[in-house]
């Protein structure tokens, strides 16, 4: 029997760029996630952008802290996958990129040029000063325990917790301390604060005070992203932020909690 042995190469330079690609499909789509994007948001930016520099989705995979998808062009297949970072919400970012991805879907771009981009989005798309975020985390906490039904009184007590709090929430994660217990830190924290102002000015109505000056943990946007993804065809995904919004909950009840213990607040 006469064997041959295959000498079909693969074309480094064929290789190259679809790797190419696969890492700026996939940086674009773990930057969407990481903004606040829903997955089905996350994986059409993929898909546009891969359509727009040529090649072929053949599937791709989102986990909550994994991106991953298989590309072909000229019957070559490559996959790839990329860690994604921590979750969090950049309306500002996530649309940005939702732009870029529009143009990339139309092509004329190379994956160079859409990676140059990406790095300039993350690096220059502005950013409120976390002063300015502070108060006006304050004022809308402050304004929902009004309409919860605490009294006037407690309203600027309830806004300078919830403005404290979200400064010591920015500080802690800014250095990466874990994210459920900046919940139950900042919970307690901003509850005690928001309890005792109200206590001091002579508020009636304390325990909403502190229940509204906590309100600014209420994970919102991974709330209706878990419901979304669950209705978009994708329950794992949304399983997983669902669990990730019960369990900053239940940190942030248990802040609630100390800080009724400390105030002597009865259950």
């Amino acid at each position: 029997m006469n064997t041959q042995p295959d000498t079909t190469e693969i074309d480094p330079a064929d290789h190259h760029l679809l790797d190419r690609i696969a890492h700026v499909t996939l940086r674009a789509g773990a930057i969407l996630a990481q903004s606040g994007a829903s997955v089905r948001v996350v994986h059409e930016g993929a898909r546009m952008i891969a359509g727009g520099l040529g090649v072929e989705v053949l599937g791709i995979r989102s986990g909550y802290a994994s991106f991953e998808i298989t590309l072909a062009r000229d019957e070559r297949t490559l996959t790839r996958m990329m860690q994604i970072g921590p979750h969090g919400v950049n309306h500002r970012l996530d649309f940005a990129v939702r732009n870029l991805v529009l143009r990339a879907s139309h092509g004329g771009m190379t994956p160079e040029q859409i990676e140059s981009e990406l790095d300039s989005l993350q690096l220059d798309t502005p950013r409120h000063p976390p002063w300015l975020v502070a108060i006006a985390t304050g004022a809308a906490c402050a304004a929902f325990g009004r309409l919860l039904g605490a009294d006037w009184l407690s309203f600027v007590p309830m806004l300078a917790a919830a403005s404290i709090g979200q400064g010591i929430r920015h500080w802690l994660l800014g250095h990466r301390t874990n994210v459920f217990v900046v919940a139950a830190i900042v919970g307690c924290v901003a509850a005690t604060l928001g309890g005792l102002g109200a206590r001091l000015v002579g508020s009636g109505t304390v325990e909403l005070a502190m229940m509204a000056s906590i309100l600014l943990l209420v994970p919102g946007v991974p709330s209706t992203n878990a419901q979304t993804d669950v209705l978009d065809g994708y329950p794992t995904m949304g399983s997983a932020r669902a669990v990730w919004v019960i369990m900053i909950m239940v940190f942030a009840v248990t802040g609630l909690w100390l800080a009724e213990f400390v105030l002597r607040i009865p259950a």
